[in-house]
């Protein structure tokens, strides 16, 4: 199962034999105060900041979202997709509930890279989202995230969330979008209000491995949310969720790199630890 991503100068593919596929999760302003006050007067050279940044620091994918209070997303996500792509070579993934918005970034990535394929984040279970959302990936070729999650907000079993992400999956392949680029997020919630929570996640990235056979994504850091030491703690979850089928987890970059290198080796995605050494011989030349 591959899902592959193309920017005008490079494809990325996601897959199970592959090494872990990043996704940058930098260029969004929950929780950055910086970016957000920056965004609202419509300044985005945070934006290319962060973008250059977060490549050198070896993410593969860019998240762009600019939603913060009293942003004209329709108007900035367009001119920061526009930013990222002619800063960076790296595929997009375009982060956004704005309709009109997700259709005027996809134009402009359709503009720089006719041949490109976006990833949009994302769409959910519910009827009128996937009936809102669908098309617009058919139409321009992308591939969409899909969060196990409806109108009844994210369920507390995995039998349920699993059914969720089957109904995503048929919804996209009835209209034409094929398996491979529907990417599921199994979704993490945090076990400071329910020490169960982390274990329904693992099961159901395991069973949508399973049962669906797609790619996956997953945002770590909900999980520890209310918790000391919570880089600790998302470190540890992100690694047995890759080892569980997640392979293109949206996160910090410079922070986990390491740690997804040496899962990438122990899970044998490796070969002959080059990916894992290459990466030190970086980090610590000059030393």
């Amino acid at each position: 199962m591959e899902t592959v991503l193309r920017s005008a100068k490079a494809t990325v593919i996601i897959s199970p034999e592959r090494p872990t596929v990043l996704i940058g999760e930098r260029i969004n302003p929950t929780g950055k105060r910086r970016l957000a006050a920056a965004l609202q007067s419509g300044d985005l050279s945070l934006v290319k900041e962060e973008a250059v940044a977060q490549v050198e620091a070896g993410a593969d994918v860019l998240d762009v979202n600019v939603g913060a209070a009293g942003v004209d997303e329709v108007d900035l996500l367009p001119k920061a997709v526009r930013l990222v792509i002619e800063t960076v070579d790296v595929p997009v993934a375009i982060d956004t509930s704005n309709l009109q918005a997700l259709a005027e970034a996809l134009d402009v990535y359709r503009e720089l890279a006719p041949e490109g394929k976006p990833l949009v984040n994302s769409v959910n279970g519910e009827e009128e989202r996937l009936a809102q959302v669908l098309p617009l990936v058919k139409e321009h070729r992308a591939a969409v995230i899909g969060l196990c999650m409806d109108d009844e907000g994210i369920p507390s079993t995995a039998e349920r969330r699993v059914e969720i992400a089957r109904k995503i999956v048929e919804q996209a392949e009835a209209l034409g979008i094929p398996r491979a680029d529907v990417v599921i997020d199994c979704l993490a919630l945090t076990v400071a209000a329910d020490h169960t929570a982390g274990r329904v996640t693992l099961e159901t990235i395991w069973r949508v491995r399973e049962e669906l056979g797609v790619n996956m994504t997953l945002g770590v850091s909900n999980v520890s949310f209310g918790l000391p030491e919570r880089e600790t703690i998302n470190q540890a979850f992100l690694v047995m969720a890759i080892q569980a089928g997640v392979n293109c987890p949206i996160v910090d970059v410079a922070k986990v790199r390491p740690a997804i290198l040496a899962a990438d080796l122990l899970l044998g995605r490796d070969v002959y630890a080059g990916q894992y050494i290459r990466a030190y011989r970086r980090r610590t030349k000059g030393r």
